[in-house]
């Protein structure tokens, strides 16, 4: 099983560099998003009826793409102690941090850009878990152990309410609660730890554009103290207040895909601010790179056929990552004929 993490970085200039500007009509309209906690999902994982949560999360798949998660069994103490790791590693100089950059997203331990490095406006970096032991050299061995302990147990936690989770929209689709888990096979973890700074004229660009993701579900840890996730629902772009321990979870390309549209998987983008940074941490559970995607013949109604085509999800990733991140829906490209 291959774990990997990204981590970024962003602005340190007073003014936004004219290549960065986004045309008028792909900018954030910040006076029409909608700011309301009633129309996000929160559901309590401690519930003992199961069938309550099989329930809400299968309507919030259902209708939004997305989700937040509370009582999870994901410890408050591993969530802190893996935001601290990622305030370490921003504090390391930029030259430590630029050693590890690379353009391509195959590599599992990089530092990477939405952006031109060269301009250095943004840099995002991907380090490998078993890797990042070597950015901090200086570190007294004790330091170091605590730190890979930290970062390894935040992982397997997260892993396993991947599966919790996935098990539930399985039941929740009417499937075999490891129906979705067998389908994806033996699943890759990445982890991204997203670090956006102030920027001067956040209202010009985005700390990340609209995108879907290509993976198989996605966990996010919001930092509490600055909002910046949001996400497309009914055409309004709609923005998530950070809940205390909680996750955001949304569904990637492939359950889409598997669930035969039923479920959605979420546009959603990043927002800047002028005035404080903002951290988190995305968790990303993805096929087995061999696994053939397709939908469960139960989720093919009257007999016709599937919406999408049966692909693998290396297929899929090298498409992903063969255009513009905010280009065209991908999944798109994988329809059958007359669909």
């Amino acid at each position: 099983m291959k774990t990997t993490s990204v981590l970024s970085c962003g602005f340190n200039h007073s003014t936004l560099p004219e290549s960065y500007v986004r045309p008028e009509s792909q900018r954030p309209r910040m006076s029409e998003v909608v700011d309301r906690d009633d129309l996000v999902p929160v559901i309590d994982m401690s519930c003992t009826d199961r069938n309550v949560i099989v329930h809400q999360i299968g309507e919030a798949c259902r209708l939004y793409g997305f989700f937040q998660v509370i009582n999870h069994s994901v410890s408050k103490k591993v969530m802190d102690e893996m935001l601290g790791v990622a305030h370490e590693f921003f504090k390391l100089p930029v030259e430590e941090k630029m050693k590890l950059y690379s353009d391509d997203p195959s590599k599992t331990m990089r530092l990477s850009t939405s952006f031109n490095v060269k301009r250095k406006l943004f840099i995002i970096g991907d380090i490998i878990l078993g890797y990042t032991v070597i950015l901090w050299t200086n570190m007294p061995l004790n330091g170091l152990l605590i730190l890979l302990l930290s970062v390894s147990k935040y992982c397997m936690e997260v892993r396993q309410l991947g599966y919790r989770l996935e098990e539930v929209i399985s039941e929740s689709l009417g499937l075999e609660k490891d129906c979705i888990k067998n389908v994806l096979g033996e699943q890759g973890q990445h982890m991204a730890i997203n670090f956006y700074p102030p920027c001067p004229q956040p209202e010009l660009t985005y700390g990340l554009p609209a995108h879907t993701d290509p993976n198989a579900i996605t966990i996010l840890l919001q930092d509490l103290q600055v909002a910046g996730l949001q996400v497309l629902q009914d055409g309004e772009w709609l923005s998530i207040k950070p809940q205390p321990d909680a996750f955001v979870i949304n569904l990637g390309d492939q359950l889409e895909a598997m669930s035969n549209g039923k479920y959605k998987s979420i546009w959603h983008r990043a927002i800047v601010n002028s005035d404080k940074a903002r951290m988190s941490v995305a968790s990303f559970l993805c096929p087995n790179d061999c696994s053939i995607i397709s939908a469960p013949k139960t989720l093919i109604e009257d007999g016709s056929s599937a919406i999408y085509r049966d692909f693998t999800y290396t297929e899929y990733y090298d498409k992903f990552w063969s255009r513009n991140l905010d280009q065209e829906y991908c999944l798109e490209l994988f329809k059958n004929d007359g669909t």
